[in-house]
């Protein structure tokens, strides 16, 4: 073996030792369960300021879209007139 490895020792697993294990395992599982509840709990709410946010976006593209329908329609009313003027 090389000079610089570690050895480790071996250690017997006994039953109760493994019982010992598997509790603890199902323990550290049991907790990540509860931290994913926070982190969903956190997305649902993040996820509901972005559709408000988006409410608000959606407002003003509409607003914008509203605008520009009124000011091309009355740019081609002018057009159509001024067309129609210069013919008579």
């Amino acid at each position: 073996m090389l000079s610089f490895m570690a050895v480790m020792a071996r250690e017997a697993w006994t039953d109760e030792r493994l019982d010992d294990f598997k509790e603890n395992v199902n323990q550290r599982f049991d907790q990540v369960d509860k931290r994913f509840d926070q982190v969903d709990a956190r997305f649902a709410k993040v996820e509901s300021e972005m559709k408000a946010g988006f409410a608000v976006v959606n407002r003003r593209i509409d607003s914008m879209q509203r605008t520009m329908i009124v000011c091309f329609s009355g740019m081609t009313a002018s057009i159509v007139g001024a067309i129609l003027v210069t013919q008579l």
